[in-house]
C-alpha cells in the first residue's frame, strides 16, 4: 500500500506539471492544442517522470527541481508514441485504452501533434534549472542524444527495416535498447542531474537505467502476446501481425521471463550503493516486472 501511495501521489504531481505546461485546448489554434492534450493527458502510468523524480530522491534530492525534466521527458515518450501509431509506421488504432491521435485528428494533424510535443520537451528542459555539475547545455544535449538518429529514432529504424526479416539477438537487443532503454534512462539521468549527483552516482543510476529499460522492453513484449487489448488499452498481437522481431519470437516465453528476471537483478545490484533513498527505485523495478498490462 505504501508503494501503491506513492505511486499515485508522484502520478497527480506529474499529471499538474504537465496540465500546466501544455497550452489550453482553447488556446489558437485550437485543433493543434486539443490533439496535443489528447494525447498527452489520456492517462498512461507516467513511469518515465515517476522514474526521474524517484532518481532525484536517490541523489538526496527534491522532487519538485525534477519536474520540468520529468515532464519533458513524458514529452518525448508521447511524441514517439503519436508518430509510431501513424499508418505509415506500427499503424495503431488504440493507445492508453482510447483511439489513437490520428484516428482522431487525422494523419497530418497527429505529425503535428507529435512535432509540436517534441518542440514542447525541449522547451520544459530549456526551462529547467542549472546545477554546479549540470548545465542547461548538458540537458538540452541529454535530452537530443537520447531522441536523436542514433538511439530513439535509430530505435524505430531498425525495427521497421526489421519487419518480416530474420533478426540476431545482438539486432533484436540494439532495437530495444535504442528504442525503449535509452529514453528510460535518460529519464533517470535527469533525475540525478537534478539532483546535481557525483559521477559515480550518476555511472550507477545509467547502469541502472539501460538493465530496467531492457527489462521492461522484454515484459511489453511478452505482454503482447499473452494479454488483450482491453487490458493493455493498446492493440493486442500486433509485433505478430507486423512480424516485427520481439524477445519471445526470438528465444521464447520461458527464455524471455528468465531473461527479464535477471535484468531486473542486474538493475536492482547497481543501486546498493544507494541504501535506502533508492527504496521507490526497487519497487519500481519489482512492479515493472510483475506488471500485467
Amino acid at each position: 500500500m505504501e508503494f501503491e501511495s506513492y505511486l499515485i501521489e508522484r502520478q497527480k504531481m506529474v499529471e499538474r506539471a504537465l496540465d500546466r505546461a501544455v497550452p489550453k485546448a482553447t488556446t489558437k489554434p485550437v485543433t493543434i492544442h486539443k490533439a496535443m492534450r489528447y494525447s498527452l493527458m489520456a492517462g498512461g502510468k507516467r513511469l518515465r517522470p515517476i522514474l526521474c523524480l524517484a532518481a532525484a530522491e536517490a541523489c538526496g534530492g527534491a522532487p519538485e527541481p525534477a519536474l520540468p525534466l520529468a515532464c519533458a521527458v513524458e514529452c518525448l515518450h508521447t511524441y514517439s508514441l503519436v508518430h509510431d501509431d501513424l499508418p505509415s509506421m506500427d499503424n495503431d488504432d488504440f493507445r492508453r485504452g482510447k483511439p489513437t491521435c490520428h484516428k482522431v485528428f487525422g494523419d497530418g494533424m497527429a505529425i503535428l501533434t507529435g512535432d509540436a510535443l517534441l518542440t514542447l520537451a525541449f522547451d520544459l528542459v530549456a526551462q529547467a534549472d542549472s546545477w554546479p555539475r549540470y548545465d542547461v547545455r548538458a540537458l538540452i544535449r541529454e535530452m537530443a542524444d537520447a531522441a536523436g538518429s542514433l538511439k530513439l529514432i535509430a530505435g524505430q529504424v531498425a525495427d521497421l527495416e526489421g519487419e518480416g526479416k530474420p533478426t540476431s539477438k545482438n539486432q533484436l537487443q540494439f532495437i530495444h535498447e535504442c528504442k525503449t532503454a535509452a529514453l528510460l534512462t535518460t529519464s533517470i539521468r535527469f533525475g540525478a542531474m537534478s539532483a546535481n549527483a557525483t559521477p559515480k552516482k550518476l555511472e550507477h543510476l545509467t547502469t541502472f537505467g539501460r538493465s530496467l529499460g531492457l527489462a521492461f522492453q522484454v515484459i511489453d513484449d511478452i505482454l503482447d502476446v499473452t494479454q488483450t487489448t482491453e487490458k493493455l488499452g493498446k492493440s493486442a498481437g500486433k509485433d505478430v501481425a507486423a512480424q516485427k522481431a520481439t524477445y519471445p519470437s526470438v528465444f521464447g516465453l520461458e527464455t524471455s521471463y528468465r531473461k527479464a528476471k535477471t535484468l531486473t537483478k542486474q538493475a536492482r545490484t547497481s543501486l546498493e550503493s544507494f541504501g535506502k533513498k533508492a527504496a521507490p527505485l526497487h519497487a519500481l523495478a519489482d512492479h515493472l516486472l510483475n506488471r500485467d498490462y
